[in-house]
């Protein structure tokens, strides 16, 4: 079963697994980590090996601060994972970007899902995606990669944060984009104190009303490590895990995370038990 049967199975118990495959220099967590070949492709007999549903392949980091990147640079290290997965597996893919052009030549080679931290805003992006038959993950950000961590500020996150999924979920269906075709990620950590993530975590099931797949992102991130009283990235993995279980109790159908194999186990051991 593909993963857009699967995420919109009224009998999936557990949340589908992203394993996060980013082929960039710098991204917070496992920047370098995939730079050669033989890496990318243990990755991904690793992440087959383990169970993972779908793999989220990036080729910009969006992390706070981060350069820019260019089309072509982003195109050259994107293509060839995605079609390196497609070749070695049947796992899923995603493509996380964006930029319509990587978009438009990602859909090309067949990928399930575009994971798109900037929500369809690009110019062309909607009509793009009403135009295939891909899946679309939009999710909210604050500001920019550049800036967005400096000063974010909301009255009220959770109802500012669901009124712009809202908002943007009507905007890409009145360009034709199906309904079916959509998730929604809050985007923690992308413009967003500690204490805005708390926040948007404890209200998480709430996003159910909007009647679209959530899928959940903060392997890793920031908040764990403040969490834990300031542990390092390296350190993350256990907070990471137990908040990738939380998310599923809390109606998450997707998480992306780092620790792919560790979460698989904490979600079946969950699941048993509940």
């Amino acid at each position: 079963m593909k993963f857009f049967d699967r995420v919109r199975d009224p009998e999936l118990e557990i949340p589908l697994v992203m394993g996060i495959l980013n082929v960039t220099p710098d991204s917070f967590s496992d920047g370098g980590q995939y730079a050669s070949l033989d890496q990318v492709k243990y990755a991904i007999e690793q992440m087959q090996k383990s169970g993972v549903d779908i793999v989220d392949v990036g080729g910009e980091s969006t992390r706070p601060g981060a350069a820019i990147v260019t089309l072509q640079e982003e195109l050259d290290r994107v293509l060839p994972v995605v079609e390196l997965i497609k070749e070695m597996s049947d796992l899923s893919v995603s493509v996380d970007t964006y930029k319509t052009q990587v978009m438009r030549e990602a859909i090309n080679l067949d990928v399930d899902l575009i994971n798109d931290v900037n929500a369809l805003q690009a110019e062309g992006a909607e009509s793009l995606i009403a135009k295939s038959d891909v899946m679309v993950c939009l999710m909210h950000k604050q500001g920019e990669p550049a800036n967005m961590q400096e000063n974010p500020s909301y009255n009220d996150v959770f109802l500012e944060v669901f009124e712009f999924l809202s908002e943007r979920v009507k905007s890409c269906e009145n360009s034709g984009v199906s309904s079916a075709n959509i998730l929604i990620d809050p985007g923690f950590g992308f413009g967003k104190t500690l204490e805005h993530n708390v926040k948007l975590f404890e209200q998480l099931e709430q996003f159910s009303v909007l009647k679209y797949p959530i899928l959940v992102g903060v392997s890793r991130k920031k908040m764990i490590g403040e969490l834990l009283g300031g542990l390092p990235v390296e350190k993350r993995m256990v907070g990471s895990v137990s908040a990738a279980v939380v998310a599923a109790m809390k109606g998450a159908r997707v998480v992306r995370v780092h620790d792919y194999e560790e979460t698989i186990q904490a979600l079946k051991v969950m699941y048993a038990l509940l």
